[in-house]
């Protein structure tokens, strides 16, 4: 059994930069597919609260999904094997097996999908294991953590099987680092992460009525990012809510 990995320099197949065929069990295949992603793609460090964190572009909980579903539901009688190829724009998980003609994606997003088994004898050791969780439940666990990030996920039919499509956000160059901080950027990103921060909090100070939405435009943030960054103010105990979001206030702490 084998899983092919690249990683290619522009948005479609036209240069290799690197390229891996990873061979073994099906848990070994998972894990160095993983690895693999993870090593080549951009993490930024949260710096809030009493340690680093590292968080990836895409959440690996997703694409760690979208390689197990690969490996379970995949035709084994196809030649070609599954793949997980990393472009500019974004990072695709090939299925060699194509999806069931009764059913959708979006059926399975919505929850009202059904499993149909194609390697019952997989699936079962994969279950038991913990490498799956309930059946049919993988589609709609990838939809939801991009979801909750904001990450667009796709999910096409192809002619010889199933593929994945995760598009990698548009961090500005140095808003990410590799696992480890092995690639430089850490100093941008603590910095960039400290303007922004104080730069919400200037403005709580300055009009504790503010609304979100003038953060939104002050700062240039989305409103996901607005939240996000609330929420860390929130956590580390640099602000608090007053009364109801409408007609209420922000007190800062420091």
């Amino acid at each position: 059994m084998e899983v092919q990995a690249a990683v290619f320099a522009g948005m479609d197949k036209i240069t290799f930069l690197d390229i891996k065929k990873f061979k073994g069990n099906i848990f070994n295949l998972r894990r160095q597919a993983e690895t693999y992603i993870q090593e080549h793609i951009k993490w930024r460090a949260d710096l809030f609260g009493s340690r680093r964190k590292e968080i990836p572009e895409i959440p690996v909980r997703a694409f760690s999904e979208a390689i197990g579903n690969s490996l379970c539901d995949r035709d084994y009688m196809n030649p070609k094997g599954s793949e997980a190829t990393i472009f500019k724009d974004r990072i695709e998980i090939y299925n060699p097996g194509t999806f069931p003609d009764e059913l959708a994606p979006e059926d399975f997003i919505k929850g009202d999908g059904y499993s149909i088994l194609r390697n019952p004898l997989i699936a079962e050791t994969m279950y038991l294991s913990a490498d799956i969780e309930k059946l049919a439940s993988g589609l709609k666990r990838i939809h939801d953590e991009c979801t909750a990030v904001g990450i667009k996920v796709e999910f096409k039919r192809v002619k010889t099987g199933f593929v994945v499509s995760f598009h990698r956000p548009r961090w500005k160059e140095g808003e990410g680092l590799e696992v480890g901080g092995q690639a430089g950027g850490q100093k941008t990103v603590e910095k960039t992460v400290e303007i922004t921060v104080e730069k919400i909090l200037t403005l709580i100070k300055e009009n504790p009525q503010i609304t979100q939405k003038n953060l939104m435009i002050k700062t240039g943030l989305t409103r996901r990012g607005v939240e996000w960054n609330l929420k860390k103010l929130k956590d580390a105990g640099r602000i608090s809510r007053i009364d109801p979001d409408k007609g209420g206030h922000w007190n800062s702490q420091s």
